[in-house]
């Protein structure tokens, strides 16, 4: 991350310099001035978070025991990144960002696990062991062009499912639910990753979202036994605690689950890093333009070349 706050005061020397006066109109330097500036905010903001560890006590009789190797972003802190930082729109229930305790804000690699819950109800899981998950892959894709014409007119680009990263598997015992999509987003490069855990509770689905590229999966992988035991319910709120007689019972299934439309997820996966990846682009954009400059002059100064930098489109 460094090189990227180091680059804005070389270019803008350069930019400046009466050797390159005449490119100017290259490049509009206010808007550029006004991306570094942003980027100098961000890293300020980003840098104010509180993260907790230990028990943690959310709402909705939902409990956390955040153990050494993991770190807890509260909702508000969390909100910045979704919505400001990474460029989402804004919706309700976010409770917080579990992630690894070297996690950085600003740093592009990296994967968070988004949470949040839905009050749907218990949901019942006596369909779990009769899933047939390729067939349910299949009905996915096949229902990908009417849900990309939706996400268009709110503005959104397609998504396309490319298959499992890790095909859905249910811990009856626990409750938990996980699985992973690969995704690719329409205009990016990289193929981007959706591991979803859900934890059944009595009375709704604690979600517990992560995205990252399809090179963070291994990783994730390793860490979902740990992080599956991160969040339970509390007493009385648990799977177990249902009430037939006077608990709801949720529309949907452990299949239902699974299949939730991407679309219903826009808000965390349609434009994650957004706003940041402007940033980076403008900076690395305008850092090519400068090193084509640097590199056609005489030998008058003496220049490594740095290694490309490709932003990364996850969390």
């Amino acid at each position: 991350m460094k090189k990227f706050l180091l680059l804005p005061t070389l270019m803008l020397s350069l930019l400046t310099s009466g050797q390159d006066a005449q490119d100017t109109t290259v490049m509009d330097t206010a808007y550029f001035r006004a991306q570094t500036e942003a980027l100098a905010a961000a890293s300020k903001r980003a840098s104010e978070i509180k993260f907790q560890t230990g028990p943690i006590t959310l709402e909705n009789g939902i409990g956390l025991n955040v153990p050494p190797g993991y770190k807890f972003i509260p909702a508000n802190d969390a909100e910045w990144i979704v919505y400001d930082f990474w460029g989402n729109p804004r919706s309700s229930g976010i409770m917080g960002m579990l992630v690894k305790e070297n996690y950085e804000v600003m740093n592009e690699g990296g994967w968070a696990f988004v949470l949040t819950f839905d009050k749907m109800g218990y949901v019942e899981d006596d369909d779990a062991s009769k899933i047939d998950y390729d067939d349910l892959l299949k009905d996915m894709q096949s229902g990908e062009a009417d849900e990309n014409k939706e996400r268009e007119k709110m503005g959104y680009g397609a998504i396309h499912m490319l298959g499992w990263a890790s095909k859905p598997y249910y811990d009856d015992k626990n409750k938990v639910l996980h699985w992973a999509k690969s995704l690719k987003f329409s205009g990016a490069e990289d193929t981007t990753l959706n591991y979803d855990v859900r934890v059944l509770g009595r009375y709704g689905v604690l979600s517990m979202n992560a995205v990252g590229t399809i090179n963070d999966l291994d990783d994730i992988k390793q860490n979902i036994p740990a992080v599956t035991k991160i969040a339970h319910f509390t007493s009385g709120n648990a799977y177990a605690d249902f009430d037939s007689k006077i608990d709801a019972v949720a529309a949907v299934t452990i299949g239902g689950l699974v299949a939730g439309k991407v679309l219903a997820k826009a808000g965390i996966l349609a434009l994650l890093l957004k706003n940041i990846k402007l940033i980076f682009l403008a900076v690395i954009g305008a850092g090519g333009f400068i090193w084509k400059k640097i590199s056609g002059r005489k030998k008058e100064e003496s220049f490594e070349e740095p290694a490309a930098e490709t932003p990364q489109t996850e969390v």
